[in-house]
């Protein structure tokens, strides 16, 4: 079995939220064949180029078929989050993204599953919507950024969010948007060379730091991107922790090496020694399969480089193709 926890999808045609509510900033669709579409700021200026595969779950599905996954996790594209727009045309925004998840999950029972986006802007309305998701709708958990504008993930704001998540039994699965250097970082595609494992990395360091995971014990939580620059700066981290801890230290004094076995990650490494590396950190228990479909920078082939590590036994491709990310999602 595989279970492939960190897929995109979108609706094939997006409403004009500009005119919508009155002002821009989002995104729209603009479809130049039958298979390719334009994903544009809605002042003209071009986001990226999509495929159908961004928006049509039968083609999903023959996919699915073809690599032998047998469910796909679904979430939106980060750039949809919107944290920037008014709270409650965000609600709005996010509800149809939302509404559109569960169409999709219903019409194909068992082949996927969904995560949420909320409008953490207003973590009141992003609790309002969470449980919308996993109460009405039935949703495994729900999709976040790694920070919310001006705050990182340890901001006391959001707090309420983690804590009605880990009441729900809620999985949450954390993705960079919005890097932090984008201005200097304009050529070479940079910004997800480069920005998104470090986005990831202070999303980590502000949980662990700001005593979140420490103070919720029971929020199952997932960084994409096999933890992006976390893993790789461990060792600098906690020498921090251990030698500034009046810097460091001041909301956690737990060893941040202790939170490897409280979080996953998923597989989208691109490279067996990395994936390796991650095994000996994390353990197969905190890996799960992830492939970022259906973009160029994801897995071609899901799980592929899992399977290719010859030394791994049955039982450890097993956990890491199913058994982390059903653990994971509750089910």
């Amino acid at each position: 079995m595989k279970v492939d926890v960190h897929t995109h999808i979108l609706p094939k045609d997006l409403p004009r939220f500009k005119e919508k509510y009155g002002y821009g900033g989002f995104i729209q669709i603009e479809h130049h064949a039958d298979c390719g579409a334009k994903m544009l700021r809605d002042d003209g200026k071009f986001f990226r180029e999509i495929d159908d595969r961004c928006w049509d779950p039968e083609k999903r599905v023959a996919d699915c078929k073809l690599h032998g996954i047998d469910l796909q996790v679904l979430s939106t594209l980060p750039v949809m989050f919107s944290y920037w727009a008014r709270a409650d045309d965000a609600l709005d925004l996010s509800r149809f993204l939302n509404d559109h998840l569960a169409s999709v999950v219903e019409a194909h029972p068992g082949r996927f599953a969904a995560l949420a986006t909320v409008p953490l802007q207003s973590p009141k309305l992003a609790v309002q919507e969470l449980e919308r998701c996993i109460e009405a709708l039935e949703f495994a958990g729900v999709q976040i950024g790694t920070h919310v504008n001006d705050w990182n993930l340890d901001a006391s704001e959001l707090f309420p969010f983690f804590e009605a998540a880990e009441a729900l039994d809620a999985s949450i699965f954390v993705h960079p948007w919005d890097m932090m250097g984008e201005e200097r970082m304009s050529k070479y595609c940079l910004p997800w060379l480069v920005g998104m494992p470090a986005e990831t990395s202070l999303a980590i360091c502000s949980l662990i730091f700001g005593a979140v995971l420490e103070r919720l014990p029971k929020l199952r939580i997932c960084f994409a991107h096999g933890g992006g620059a976390f893993p790789g700066t461990l060792g600098r981290i906690e020498q921090g922790f251990f030698t500034r801890p009046d810097l460091c230290a001041i909301e956690n004094q737990v060893n941040p090496r202790e939170y490897v076995k409280r979080i996953y990650v998923d597989s989208v490494v691109h490279d067996r020694e990395v994936l390796r590396f991650l095994l000996r950190l994390f353990g197969a228990d905190r890996i799960a399969l992830g492939s970022d479909y259906p973009f160029p920078l994801g897995e071609r082939q899901p799980g592929k480089l899992i399977e290719s590590l010859s030394e791994l036994d049955k039982k450890t491709k097993e956990r890491l193709l199913s058994g982390t990310a059903k653990e994971w999602l509750g089910l």
